[in-house]
Formats: C-alpha cells, sequence, structure tokens
C-alpha cells in the first residue's frame, strides 16, 4: 500500500475507483473476492482506492473495522494507495480515529450526513476528528451548501484537507454555483469531481478540477483510465465518445439506487463475487438483474 502524502500529482494520477465490499453468506468480509476484484482495477491501471459509499462504510460495525483495514492493506499493491472511511456519527469516527492509529492511511474520507447536524458543528467535528488522527482529510461534499464554501476554506487554509471529493448532482453540470464558491475558496487541483464520468469532463474542462471518481471503473478500469487521460490530453471528443459507453450502467444506477447496482454489477460481469449487499439495503429484482447484468457485461467487454 502507497503511504506517502498526498499530493494533487497523486490525484491527477489515477481514477479514484469507489468499489463495492465483497461479503460471503454469512455476511463477514471475503478477503479473496475482494482481492480479485482489487487485483482486476489495479490491472486496468488503477492506483487509487476509496472505500465509502459503495463499500456501505455507512453501515459497518466498529467490531469488524480494524480487520476490513487491515484486509485492504494486505490485498493491494505496494503502489495503491487506499482510503478508507470514517463516520458518518461523530461517536463513530472517534472511536475509528483510535483504530487507524495502527495504519498507516495518509488520509481517510468523512462520510457525510444532514441529519442532526449543522455547519459550525461539522466544522468543529471535522477538526476534532483530523485533530485525533494526526493527518489531513477528504472532505466528502455531497449535499448542496453542506458547508459554506468560506468554511471549506479555512478549513483547507488549517491544513485540514487533504482533498475534496465533490459530488453535488445537477441537472446541468455547468451550472453549478456551490462548486464555484468552493473553487474561490480552495485550489482545483485539490478538488476532484466524485460522481462518476458523466460529469467528470464538465468538471475537468470548465472546473479545472484534478481528477474524478467513479463507481463503474470498476467493471472497465482501463477504459475509465483512458477517459481521464483523454480528458487531461484535451482530446474532448475521444472523452465524450468513451464517457458514452459508461451512460448504460451509469443510468441503471441513477434509476435503481447506485449503491446496489454496482454491488450486483461486479458479480454479474464475473468479476469477483460480491455476496448479499449489508442489511439496510435490499436486493435486486429478477428484471433488475438482468438488465444490470446486460450492461455490465457490454461494459466489460468494449
Amino acid at each position: 500500500m502507497d503511504t506517502r502524502p498526498i499530493t494533487p500529482a497523486r490525484l491527477a494520477g489515477s481514477v479514484i475507483a469507489v468499489p463495492p465490499l465483497a461479503r460471503n453468506a454469512s455476511h463477514s468480509v471475503d478477503t479473496e473476492q475482494n482481492r480479485k476484484l482489487v487485483q482486476y482495477i489495479e490491472q486496468g491501471g488503477v492506483s487509487t482506492l476509496l472505500y465509502g459509499g459503495n463499500a456501505i462504510f455507512y453501515h459497518l460495525r466498529l467490531s469488524e473495522y480494524a480487520r476490513i483495514l487491515q484486509m485492504l492493506t494486505d490485498v493491494v499493491a505496494s503502489s495503491t494507495l487506499v482510503v478508507p472511511a470514517v463516520g458518518p456519527a461523530f461517536g463513530t469516527m472517534m472511536d475509528q480515529a483510535e483504530i487507524l492509529q495502527d495504519f498507516d492511511f495518509p488520509t481517510v474520507m468523512l462520510l457525510p450526513q444532514t441529519e442532526v447536524t449543522d455547519s459550525a458543528g461539522i466544522a468543529s467535528g471535522v477538526r476534532k476528528f483530523a485533530e485525533a488522527f494526526g493527518k489531513p482529510v477528504v472532505l466528502y461534499l455531497k449535499h448542496d451548501q453542506w458547508l459554506p464554501a468560506e468554511t471549506v476554506g479555512k478549513m483547507f487554509r488549517s491544513g485540514l484537507l487533504s482533498w475534496i471529493k465533490y459530488a453535488v448532482v445537477r441537472k446541468d453540470p455547468r451550472e453549478d454555483e456551490y462548486l464555484r464558491e468552493v473553487l474561490a475558496e480552495v485550489p482545483g487541483e485539490i478538488v476532484v469531481s466524485g460522481i462518476g464520468e458523466q460529469p467528470a469532463i464538465v468538471h475537468m474542462q470548465d472546473f479545472h478540477v484534478g481528477s474524478f471518481t467513479s463507481g463503474c471503473v470498476c467493471v472497465n478500469p482501463s477504459r475509465s483510465m483512458k477517459m481521464l487521460r483523454a480528458i487531461q490530453a484535451e482530446q474532448l471528443d475521444t472523452a465524450q465518445e468513451i464517457r458514452a459507453s459508461f451512460e448504460g450502467l451509469e443510468d441503471l444506477r441513477n434509476r435503481i439506487n447506485p449503491i446496489r447496482v454496482l454491488h450486483r454489477a461486479v458479480e454479474l460481469a464475473e468479476i469477483a463475487e460480491t455476496g448479499p449487499i449489508t442489511p439496510m439495503l435490499g436486493e435486486l429484482s429478477a428484471s433488475e438483474v438482468t438488465s444490470i447484468a446486460n450492461a455490465a457485461l457490454s461494459l466489460k467487454q468494449l
């Protein structure tokens, strides 16, 4: 595992894959199936893995957290950067900060929540966690105006932030005043487009953010990496062609549920057995499974 401090160049060097977490029939984490998935992603040229929403870190048991962190360090290559998530509850993340002291992750991402929070409290909680963790953290901006841009800027200037995952969904990604406000406070090179391939071209070209995260990269990592390189080389026709090839699976994720669809798509594409999904999320219908299988296999074969 790559434990070096994260730089803008490191962020720009790879699509940031956001994989599911494979579990076996008893809901225990399946090391070998996670290894298969990680190795498949790495073989496609991806060197950064973010374990957050798609891995359902929202619902991890605290008693399994250390075991999962150890598994992640064991299954990745020495050149792969792993960013696990913490939270979203404050008490949970503070307990996780203690567990993280036994590992060398260069940063972690704080999962966002909107319930029982306010902007001043979130800012205080991020600071207290970062101080306990001892390193800058990844701020996940998923909800519009979840934190005032000025507050985000103060966090950055205080050295609390490693990078920012920006994932506020817009009907037109070009029209995003919140992103403009955030980028007036922090450099674009530490901001990552956080909603997959579909808005990545606009975010990287128009807003000049550093890279993008993706779930569907788990199905065809080399193609997603080609898209990143095409955007960086300003070969936008090529990037648009590649982006369009991800639409089939992404449309299903948007229509059904992003996490549930990706969890099963990895298995249906015969990449790794992801097993049952974590309770609090439901399984898919037979017709949904058929549609996902067709889209996932088509994407994988490109």
